[in-house]
């Protein structure tokens, strides 16, 4: 039986239908010969509705997340890659070391089975070379209609070592403020995507896992006070919720701000601002300004941190203002994202 089900999952006509979320033959095949296949690990394989496992010493960490992106493939990743990626950095953000993940599929009925074979095959090459393997999930079908293909819930769990308390309300005024790189590029490259638009140079999504950065970061320097993925609302909203969180200001320098220069440009073509654009594989790190520097080499040395830059300083400010001085020699409030810029960007 599961030789018959993989030589249909390679027919081009191969689709989901509910017999595949409704419990019996057809969604055990599915499962063995699909995820458990691709996923492999020793605790997928015991086949339980749960996954156990021993935890190291340490507080832990979870996070879980949804993900509806569209289009489902874009230049430089896909859902698959995605949800692992965004949950690992959401784990990581604590200073946490990713333990193990789990997953959850919406299919809507309908939905090519070689297309779920592709996004799942990135789903476990992505958990590989992470190092963070799938070890638990769950499969349900929705009839035509009233899904979009598929959409994933990914959790993690991880284990902040003794002595790191990393979190968004310990920004405090004087501190310097870093990115790990160039900023809207995941955003950009959806964009593009969804509107079948061409630019001389194509644009492709940062989609990333942050965790070996973040643990090479806080080996030199543990008291990082504040780490956040600055994902859906981009930079801008990610530095409003942790003044509020923390109750400061924030002063930026725009001249000091990576961005691409395609990316620039898109933005300045599709009327975006880069600073509201998502990213999926950067940081922004608030530190105390004696491990800036520090902090900025280990990032560069990093391939996924060449371009860090200290792009401004936490300031006593108890409304807790973003604020950015412009590349004109004024200034202008960066304030929180009204609306929706970018839809179904993860």
């Amino acid at each position: 039986m599961k030789r018959r089900f993989s030589q249909r999952l390679e027919r081009r006509d191969g689709r989901i239908d509910m017999s595949h979320g409704s419990g019996g033959r057809a969604m055990a095949q599915l499962i063995e010969a699909l995820f458990v296949r691709h996923f492999d690990n020793e605790l997928l394989r015991q086949a339980n509705d749960q996954a156990a496992f021993a935890v190291p010493a340490g507080r832990m960490v979870m996070s879980t997340d949804g993900h509806v992106i569209s289009p489902l493939f874009f230049p430089g990743g896909d859902i698959g890659a995605l949800s692992v990626h965004g949950t690992i950095n959401d784990v990581a953000m604590a200073g946490a070391r990713p333990l193990y993940l789990s997953a959850g599929f919406i299919l809507e009925e309908g939905f090519a089975l070689g297309e779920l074979e592709r996004i799942v095959v990135s789903m476990a090459e992505a958990s590989r070379r992470a190092g963070v393997p799938v070890v638990t999930g769950d499969t349900k079908v929705v009839e035509k209609g009233k899904g979009d293909g598929v959409f994933i819930t990914t959790t993690g769990v991880g284990v902040v070592p003794e002595g790191v308390t990393i979190s968004g309300e310990r920004a405090r005024p004087g501190d310097a403020i870093l990115v790990s790189g160039t900023l809207g590029d995941h955003g950009v490259a959806i964009m593009s995507s969804r509107e079948n638009l061409s630019f001389e140079t194509t644009i492709e999504s940062d989609s990333a896992a942050l965790h070996g950065l973040v643990a090479e970061m806080v080996a030199v320097a543990p008291d990082i006070h504040c780490l956040r993925d600055p994902t859906r609302g981009g930079l801008a909203t990610t530095l409003n919720e942790l003044a509020q969180q923390s109750r400061v200001g924030m002063r930026l320098e725009e001249a000091a701000i990576p961005v691409d220069p395609a990316v620039s440009a898109a933005c300045e073509l599709l009327g975006l601002d880069p600073l509201y654009v998502a990213n999926e594989g950067k940081l922004v790190c608030i530190c105390a300004p004696r491990d800036a520097e520090a902090l900025l080499a280990v990032m560069r040395a990093h391939p996924l941190g060449r371009k860090a830059a200290r792009i401004g300083e936490v300031v006593a400010d108890e409304q807790g203002f973003v604020q950015m001085e412009t590349a004109f020699g004024g200034s202008r409030m960066v304030d929180w994202l009204a609306g929706e810029q970018l839809p179904r960007i993860c």
